[in-house]
């Protein structure tokens, strides 16, 4: 089984792109709270460079930006390339979901389509 689930902050505004064929691809990387500081009492994070596709991609493109408190559910993947006459490994997290955990920057659309709207509690499943 392949499954990543991280929570943390990204590290600076998406990159959004398009494939030839149209495709979206969003890049981005996220900074990870370790549950420990240092012996200096500072803390530490590690860093994940990842990929969504498609409507992922483009949600996370439109309403991503520095700082943000975003979750992320995918899979591992690695790839190799030549740079340089090196090979170069990478590992990143391909998205399955994305959302995000914090409200938008003043100026922002919400991310919720539904803010705003009253919901009768005889609607939710639960």
């Amino acid at each position: 089984m392949n499954r990543v689930c991280l929570i943390g902050r990204l590290v600076r505004d998406p990159e959004l792109k398009y494939s030839g064929e149209g495709t979206a691809i969003c890049n981005f990387s996220i900074a990870v709270d370790r549950q420990y500081k240092d012996k200096a009492g500072n803390k530490q994070a590690d860093f994940f460079r990842i990929t969504a596709w498609r409507k992922t991609a483009e949600f996370v493109g439109n309403y991503g930006s520095k700082g943000r408190l975003v979750a992320v559910d995918g899979k591992l993947q690695s790839r190799s390339y030549d740079k340089d006459g090196q090979k170069v490994n990478v590992v990143e997290v391909v998205a399955d979901d994305v959302n995000f955990l914090d409200k938008p920057k003043e100026g922002q659309q919400p991310v919720n389509d539904m803010a705003g709207e009253q919901i009768d509690d005889s609607d939710l499943p639960f």
